[in-house]
């Protein structure tokens, strides 16, 4: 089963939204992301997000289109400093579930489960971008298995 790992979308500035929603932009690309997602055939059982509001917006798009068995959730720990560590320990690969947070957190978490080092960047993220980690058939450790981001560069 697959862990999918998402920025959440571009948001607008703190001094326009202190709580910093999804810009149109940001809405638009996550929701091309997850359509491009969806018609690959895309399937996650479970979406969690950080609880902050891009997050949040970030994650009810996905869920709008994917159209996950469960409801989304909010998931303490994902926050753009926290602990990668006590994320990772909590993460089986016994269902695709969906983590829509934050840079750093969510570029630490790739390297951490990737590497055991969550120092050495393995992954660079895209705003509103989906990357899918797999557990190796042989190895049994976190690889990276495709992602999806808005623009190529």
């Amino acid at each position: 089963m697959a862990l999918y790992l998402v920025q959440h979308g571009k948001c607008v500035s703190a001094d326009i939204d202190p709580e910093k929603r999804l810009s149109s932009e940001g809405r638009d690309e996550v929701m091309r992301i997850a359509e491009d997602a969806k018609s690959y055939g895309v399937q996650v059982s479970l979406i969690q997000h950080s609880g902050k509001k891009r997050a949040k917006e970030t994650a009810e798009i996905m869920y709008s289109v994917l159209q996950p068995e469960l409801e989304i959730e909010q998931l303490d720990g994902i926050n753009p400093l926290d602990d990668v560590i006590s994320i990772a320990r909590k993460i089986d690969n016994q269902e695709n579930r969906m983590l829509v947070g934050h840079l750093p957190f969510m570029e630490r978490l790739a390297a951490y489960l990737i590497t055991g080092i969550a120092e050495k960047p393995v992954f660079k993220f895209q705003n509103g971008g989906i990357l899918c980690l797999d557990k190796h058939p042989e190895s049994h450790t976190w690889v990276i298995k495709w992602a999806l981001l808005p623009i190529i560069k």
